[in-house]
């Protein structure tokens, strides 16, 4: 029966990251893979979940509450305002939030821009809507963007640009220089951009978050994603939003409602306490993940590790392999599991082949495959349990 699925299913295959979380789970090693954090919520957002579920907010809904307040922090973050009467669409998290985005606005034979590294699941939302990625490779180890590289990317068939700053995996966040570089050529070109914002709370060293739509002619062209997962704990509550003009907002909740209906009615409840916190709760969640993030940089660098550039934001770093290791991403994350107990992510499945020329562009270059991805939204017990572990390794992991 498998010659009844559709060419888009059989073009997808299991998530590398998840299937490596679900192997930590049956071999009980620390998973330093997938994202989520493995300490508890914040204890005001459970007993405001736990009170809607009582209070039987358990049928669809739409909380017209959570617009209102994303489009207060909207004008306070960026200085723009957004009617939370039309402008913003609640989805099922900020995957849902980003796939109907595409849906509502690439048609079959558009391309769309991203940059690479990046997340998986962009790639196969573009493709499920019939559109063309077409990858523009920042530069290592800083991760920076070449804007005639960049430029380049452009053709008539450009619909849009994809950004997700701060970065999953690298931990970059786009420079103000970088942004009006992307921006202005959305303007030249007349082309939308999409944006993911989910670490739009979790930057470091004073540096601060600035959305693409705030900078001058992009909001009328963006349409932003994000969610509560990230800031406030809750990966699996699934509450996410699109933030977009009038028009677009509106295909994006009409494409939402034919796929899930309504995001889950409890959590959108307790969204509201969520999004009520007050600024020292951020500022807590960022120094705590700093301090989180410089301690894996510390142990990572004692086995060799090359860490030329510390995340600036999310919750990810992108570690080179030792200078001495002749083993490739995906055999050094196999020792690792064998000798250490410890689960990370290779960093090739972030790299991407451009396969919108005729003649494939050959972005598999030898750095591609000499980074790992390492979580470290992880408590600091898993984080001590690890640093056990990888210390005993002394290189041996590298050396064979």
């Amino acid at each position: 029966m498998e010659k009844k699925l559709s060419s888009v299913a059989k073009s997808f295959t299991p998530s590398p990251i998840q299937e490596l979380s679900h192997f930590a789970q049956r071999c009980n090693a620390i998973n330093l893979a997938e994202g989520f954090p493995d300490f508890p919520a914040p204890i005001h957002l459970k007993i405001a979940a736990v009170s809607a579920i009582n209070s039987d907010f358990n049928q669809y809904r739409h909380v017209q509450g959570i617009c209102e307040h994303l489009a207060r922090t909207t004008k306070e973050m960026h200085g723009f305002d957004v009617d939370p009467q039309t402008d913003i669409a609640i989805c099922c998290g900020q995957t849902e939030a980003f796939a109907a985005a595409v849906f509502a606005v690439i048609d079959p034979g558009d391309e769309v821009v991203l940059f690479d590294p990046s997340y998986e699941t962009y790639e196969g939302c573009i493709r499920m809507a019939g559109g063309i990625p077409v990858y523009v490779g920042l530069e290592p180890p800083y991760w920076s963007l070449d804007s005639d590289k960049f430029m380049g990317s452009f053709t008539r068939r450009t619909k849009a640009v994809i950004l997700n700053s701060p970065q999953n995996p690298t931990g970059k966040v786009f420079t103000k220089d970088e942004l009006e570089i992307i921006a202005g050529a959305c303007c030249r070109r007349d082309c939308l951009a999409i944006t993911d914002e989910v670490y739009e709370h979790l930057t470091y060293e004073n540096i601060k978050h600035k959305s693409l739509a705030s900078l001058p002619g992009m909001q009328e062209r963006t349409i932003i994603t994000s969610s509560l997962s990230k800031t406030f704990s809750v990966t699996g509550w699934r509450i996410g939003w699109a933030i977009a003009p009038a028009f677009f907002a509106s295909a994006i909740r009409n494409i939402h409602v034919k796929l899930t209906d309504s995001a889950p009615a409890p959590f959108q409840e307790a969204a509201l306490t969520a999004l009520r916190s007050p600024p020292d709760y951020y500022e807590s969640l960022r120094r705590g993940y700093e301090s989180k993030r410089d301690y894996l940089v510390e142990l990572l660098a004692k086995i060799g590790f090359q860490i030329q550039f510390k995340p600036q934001g999310s919750f990810f770093l992108f570690a080179e392999l030792p200078k001495n290791s002749s083993l490739s991403d995906v055999e050094y994350v196999k020792e690792l599991i064998e000798q250490a107990g410890v689960v990370a992510v290779p960093g090739c499945g972030f790299f991407h082949t451009n396969l919108s020329s005729e003649k494939p562009s050959q972005v598999s270059c030898n750095y591609q495959k000499r980074y790992i991805r390492f979580a470290f939204c992880k408590s600091d017990a898993t984080l001590a349990a690890a640093a056990q572990k990888l210390g005993e390794l002394q290189l041996g992991v590298s050396s064979q």
